[in-house]
């Protein structure tokens, strides 16, 4: 075969052969393209391999905090990557945080194998959660895999992918996360406020998975080979187009099954969910060969007896693409492919995805409310390992946070008692709808916050700090010289039953370019709870710490 530079070429088959060596370059730069919107992430390892369908899978170090590395105990004919998981016993909820373009198109799987790496022989159940979202209940097997797939817009530059317990003694685990960007123009029927939440996609006649390489985003085409009835084909092309908006494999055309004769229909399985939901169908169509001028093949897609499409006509050599979307089904929903009256031969499908819309993506909890907690956590370095949206969904907040039931969530109450956080308080005025704040038990010390110190409307309790305005120190509230008026405002102090009194000078009390201060009448007291009482709120009494359940907002 005659490439570039070759003597004996003539000059069109140099010309022939650098324009093929052109197109061989731009596909594979797209293949490069499409591979760095690959990330597979090997939870429970620290180690980095290369598999036998060319997928290079990482360590999840890098992406989570907390949880605990396991070992399966069924490893023959495993795949590398389900030998490990990662177990998670504390926390509500435990987050992988995955970089992501905000605003692309993804998909997300999630691979769940039990293998009974605890010797229990009890594989749990739990709920995985997206970005905030109640995604699906996982109820893994004790001998099989079990994955969760969508495709969905990334609202952030963060994916989040959390586990939540949802049954006593039953510890949420995870073996495997795979991310895979896709086109700008695929799956673009359905608006990007909404997930598709994968239930079935099926190669029909292919005897094993298709995926990456033959599948450039590794979408899992998963073999049908058909059952009573039916007739398995084989196309006589082996390079077909399949430019299509959605960018089915190649490999997933090179069977088809049809019936016995034209009076016969296909019926199709979806694995629906039990309950009606509105879905999202793509059937994918190529005629197996070339049809005498005597053949005609014609079809239309029926659900539950009524025909919801134009007759459809398979191009031989090319794929046609039809969407069933608007309409809601369920499990038990009837699809089938029903030929017209005037075709000589019977339908026939090559493959097939099927999805379920979620409802409204959570925009999360309020961005002011966001960047507040983000300066917590980068002040005390603890509260990293609370990572995802803190509120939402709701039941599985963060632990030590309490959020509002709106659609879009505000934080009401922070629970930090006894969680070792030490030194100055920070400046997290942007938590504006805080009411109450629980920091016992902890080693902070130095000036409160005027964000704190003002505010009329919060409960703040914080015993068990000793060097938080401590006896005999000048603590400083660091509350601007206007906020106050010429007159003292008192604030009332209570430990273990005695009453401390503290003055706040105010302008007229202190020297120029000083900050007004809290000191406290009587040194040998400590101060032990500090409830804000200013602007003439009466005191409080002790607030109620027990963390208030919200309402759940699921996926679907």
């Amino acid at each position: 075969m005659c490439l570039l530079f070759c003597p004996q070429c003539s000059p069109i088959t140099m010309a022939s052969s650098i324009v093929l060596l052109l197109v061989l370059l731009l596909v594979a730069l797209s293949l490069l393209s499409v591979s760095a919107n690959l990330v597979s992430i090997d939870c429970g390892s620290s180690d980095s391999f290369t598999d036998e369908n060319t997928i290079k899978w990482v360590g999840d170090d890098e992406f989570v905090s907390g949880g605990k590395s396991q070992v399966v105990q069924t490893t023959n004919g495993v795949p590398r990557v389900l030998t490990t998981l990662r177990v998670f016993s504390t926390r509500k909820r435990n987050c992988y945080s995955i970089k992501a373009e905000k605003g692309a198109q993804f998909l997300v799987r999630a691979t769940f194998f039990y293998g009974n790496y605890d010797k229990k022989s009890s594989p749990p159940e739990f709920a995985l959660l997206l970005d905030g979202n109640y995604w699906a209940d996982v109820i893994t097997s004790a001998t099989d895999l079990v994955y969760k797939e969508l495709v969905y817009v990334a609202n952030g530059d963060f994916i989040e992918i959390c586990l939540a317990q949802t049954k006593p003694n039953q510890l949420p685990f995870i073996s495997a996360i795979e991310i895979r960007g896709l086109g700008t123009d695929m799956y673009s029927h359905v608006d990007a406020e909404y997930a598709m939440v994968h239930t079935r996609r099926v190669a029909y006649g292919a005897t094993d998975n298709i995926r990456y390489p033959s599948d450039d985003y590794d979408r899992i085409w998963e073999p049908v080979e058909g059952g009573d009835g039916l007739v398995k084909l084989t196309n006589d092309l082996h390079i077909i187009d399949t430019s299509v908006p959605d960018q089915p494999p190649a490999a997933a055309f090179q069977y088809a099954i049809t019936t016995s004769k034209p009076s016969v229909s296909i019926s199709l399985g979806t694995d629906l969910p039990t309950d009606k939901v509105p879905i999202y169908i793509i059937m994918y169509f190529t005629e197996m060969s070339q049809l005498t001028t005597s053949e005609t093949r014609s079809f239309e897609i029926y659900i539950d007896g009524k025909s919801e499409s134009d007759p459809i006509v398979p191009v031989y050599g090319t794929v046609t693409e039809m969407y069933i979307t608007n309409i809601t089904a369920s499990s038990s929903t009837n699809i089938s492919l029903v030929a017209t009256a005037d075709s000589t031969l019977p339908p026939l499908i090559n493959a097939m995805e099927v999805y379920y819309v979620s409802g409204p993506l959570t925009g999360g909890t309020d961005s002011n409310d966001v960047t507040g907690l983000g300066i917590l956590q980068d002040k005390f370095s603890i509260l990293q390992e609370w990572t995802g949206d803190p509120c939402l969904p709701s039941p599985f907040t963060w632990d030590w946070v309490n959020c509002s039931s709106d659609i879009t969530p505000v934080v009401t109450a922070l629970y930090l008692s006894g969680y070792g956080l030490s030194g100055q308080l920070p400046d997290f005025s942007a938590l504006d709808a805080l009411q109450t704040m629980n920091l016992a038990d902890n080693k902070l010390s130095g000036p409160i916050p005027a964000t704190i110190s003002t505010n009329s409307k919060l409960k703040l309790v914080s015993s068990g700090n000793p060097d938080l305005c401590a006896a005999g120190a000048t603590c400083k509230t660091i509350i601007p010289a206007d906020i106050v008026t010429g007159e003292e405002q008192q604030l009332q102090h209570t430990m273990q039953g005695k009453t401390v009194v503290a003055t706040c000078l105010t302008a007229s009390h202190h020297k120029e370019g000083q900050y007004p201060q809290m000191v406290g009448k009587y040194a040998e007291v400590a101060m032990n709870q500090f409830e804000v009482n200013i602007q003439g709120q009466s005191a409080p009494t002790t607030p109620d710490l027990t963390p208030q359940q919200n309402e759940e907002r699921p996926l679907y």
